[in-house]
């Protein structure tokens, strides 16, 4: 057995300088006419760190859309957020791209349609992690005027009509839950509003026909039937007719 591996050993040592030799020749002249390029090097540690750093990425984004998903108000207080937006709101300083210098009157009605997102998406849209919920109070406040307490226009925000349609219901939700305040205007009800001696609402006297007996219409007892319909009627009628009718 060991002879046998032995023989073989000295077949592949007999063999591999020729097999060897034209790379060796095709290395020389490679490096002769570019000396840059490493022939049969390929740069194998940089792409898979490059892949690795973009999986660390992709991570990171997935755990932080997770994390605000459950809990969106929190986004509002990060660093990240201070960092994008400051003290501003979430809309100030958007400009939608439009056609001409005159602005359309209204916005579009969706920026997301399936996988595809439009070239300049609305403030909400354009961040993942706004994401609006009855409970995220301070996104909320931003797109509500603090003099009116009324939700501002689209036109004004550059919401999309889908967002606007949201916010307004979390800002319903909101308010009924009592994470939002609202004023009710003070109303001072007088006392004569809720009294009967008003005259719309007082004691209505019986109509004088029910009293004396008279007819209702007065025409109506002016009136003569003719015998012919008369006879014709309690002919028809004459099972259900009492007698002397």
């Amino acid at each position: 057995m060991a002879a046998s591996v032995q023989t073989v050993v000295r077949a592949v040592v007999r063999i591999s300088p020729s097999m060897l030799y034209p790379l060796r020749q095709f290395k020389r002249i490679s490096m002769r006419i570019c000396p840059a390029i490493r022939p049969l090097a390929l740069p194998s540690h940089s792409l898979c760190q490059a892949v690795t750093l973009q999986d660390e990425a992709a991570t990171k984004e997935t755990e932080a859309l997770s994390r605000y998903k459950d809990r969106p108000w929190d986004y509002l207080e990060s660093e990240e957020y201070i960092e994008r937006y400051g003290a501003h709101p979430v809309w100030a300083g958007y400009r939608r791209n439009h056609k001409g210098g005159i602005p359309p009157q209204k916005t579009r009605k969706t920026c997301i349609r399936g996988d595809k997102i439009c070239g300049n998406p609305c403030p909400i849209c354009r961040d993942p992690h706004v994401i609006i919920h009855h409970q995220n109070v301070k996104l909320l406040q931003q797109f509500i005027s603090p003099h009116t307490g009324v939700v501002y226009d689209p036109t004004r925000t550059g919401v999309c009509m889908k967002q606007q349609k949201k916010l307004t219901e979390a800002v319903n939700a909101a308010r009924d839950h009592g994470f939002l305040s609202f004023q009710i205007p003070y109303v001072d009800f007088a006392g004569e509003d809720y009294s009967n001696g008003h005259d719309a609402v007082g004691f209505t006297p019986p109509a004088p026909s029910l009293t004396t007996g008279d007819d209702w219409y007065k025409w109506y007892g002016e009136i003569t039937p003719d015998e012919k319909e008369v006879a014709q009627v309690r002919k028809t009628y004459k099972a259900y007719l009492k007698p002397g009718t």
